[in-house]
């Protein structure tokens, strides 16, 4: 320590006598610790916009939907056939230990109108469970009951999209509406979630009871009373979802008596998985992204080594000085070596500042979410450190083996 703070002090020294020289040898490093910032927070945003969207969607969600149907010889897409029903649900939320919640569901559109306003929306007709499950809060009000599903009741929770478009400032708790031509009251309104991860506005909703939607709104299918267009199943924890799929899965070939050899009928959907997937790409092109920045690292490091090789060329009479009044071999490489992580970490703090405002900015006009995070500013101004060690450590070699003699003999 007693011969490092004396080593900094003739470094900043040596830096103010070559301001201009200081500067651009720190160039490189500046650009390259400013670079890794902000391309680290780029992709840590969109990483982070990812999982924002994916707990969005609900949580530990496992979504089940009807299987595929050939007519006249051609298989259409999933979704198209009708094998799932109400009775269904209530036995993978029965017979299910890895299950915590279901919620079957029926969707479809209509036009709303409340006084003078209409909107078309999405209708969903479910159950009480269909909130715990996509991690929907009530805003104000109350969410309908599993009396209500029973019962037929004519009440609606509306997303705020639908508010604002129907009910403007004023408050919707108590008004009717009309569905179809159908009244029903509004007995609560959900919090804003925003766009799913594939662009769909999520508040753009009406629920209602399911047992009032197939029969007074979306309509009751001919071929199956209960059938409906899919089935929402919360596992009972994140480290379950596969346990819940498999026993769903199960459970309902079972229930649908399916050979050994034939095909579900149903798909099971664990949206985890897909999910993990975009966020897993997200995290590759934040490293892709900092590896690029990274480049100009190594370049301003081969700047800094350049630099420190004339700056021991310039000294020579100065090391051979040195050294005959007693300074030694550590002495001179200490010396060298601090001077080159010198120049590398003032040019990583002031990288680090230029990429953090270069990180406000890219959110401010290009609108993208960015997320400068303490590990990569302590991973960029380690780096930088390493930087000058690596490519200083030549330059202050070369410097503390020169020969005395020839050195005080340079001209």
């Amino acid at each position: 320590m007693n011969q490092i703070v004396p080593a900094v002090q003739i470094a900043f020294r040596a830096l103010r006598v070559n301001k201009l020289r200081s500067g651009l040898t720190m160039l490189g490093i500046i650009i390259g610790v400013a670079a890794v910032i902000a391309m680290v927070a780029v992709g840590s945003g969109a990483t982070a916009r990812i999982q924002e969207q994916i707990q969005s969607i609900g949580s530990n969600m496992i979504m089940v939907i009807p299987g595929s149907i050939t007519s006249s010889g051609i298989r259409l897409g999933a979704g198209n056939a009708v094998t799932l029903t109400q009775d269904d649900a209530k036995a993978i939320a029965a017979e299910c230990p890895a299950v915590a919640a279901v919620a079957p569901v029926s969707r479809g559109g209509a036009q709303v109108v409340y006084g003078n306003n209409n909107w078309a929306t999405s209708i969903q007709g479910t159950t009480p469970d269909y909130l715990a499950i996509r991690d929907n809060q009530i805003a104000e009000g109350q969410s309908f009951t599993q009396q209500d599903v029973e019962s037929d009741a004519k009440v609606a929770v509306l997303g705020k999209t639908v508010v604002d478009n129907l009910f403007g400032g004023s408050d919707p708790i108590g008004q009717v509406i009309r569905v179809k031509n159908v009244p029903f009251t509004v007995v609560g309104t959900l919090a804003p979630k925003g766009q799913s991860p594939m662009g769909q506005d999520q508040d753009d909703v009406i629920l209602l009871p399911i047992s009032t939607a197939k029969k007074k709104v979306l309509g009751v299918n001919q071929a199956n009373a209960a059938s409906v267009g899919s089935i929402l199943v919360q596992a009972r924890d994140g480290s379950l979802m596969s346990q819940a799929e498999e026993q769903t899965r199960a459970l309902l070939r079972q229930r649908h008596r399916l050979q050994p050899n034939q095909e579900d009928d149903f798909t099971v959907r664990n949206l985890e998985e897909v999910f993990s997937a975009q966020e897993s790409s997200a995290r590759v092109m934040s490293i892709l992204l900092a590896s690029i920045a990274s480049v100009s690292l190594i370049v301003g490091g081969i700047g800094i080594m350049n630099i420190m090789l004339v700056s021991v060329t310039e000294r020579t009479r100065e090391i051979g000085l040195r050294q005959a009044v007693g300074a030694k071999t550590k002495d001179i490489l200490t010396q060298f070596l601090v001077e080159a992580v010198t120049l590398s970490l003032v040019g990583g703090v002031i990288g680090i500042v230029l990429g953090g405002a270069a990180s406000a900015l890219i959110s401010h006009f290009a609108q993208w979410n960015t997320l400068v995070s303490p590990t990569a500013i302590l991973m960029a101004f380690a780096f930088s450190a390493v930087v000058g060690i690596f490519f200083g450590y030549y330059p202050a070699r070369k410097a503390a083996f020169l020969d005395p003699i020839e050195a005080l003999r340079y001209e």
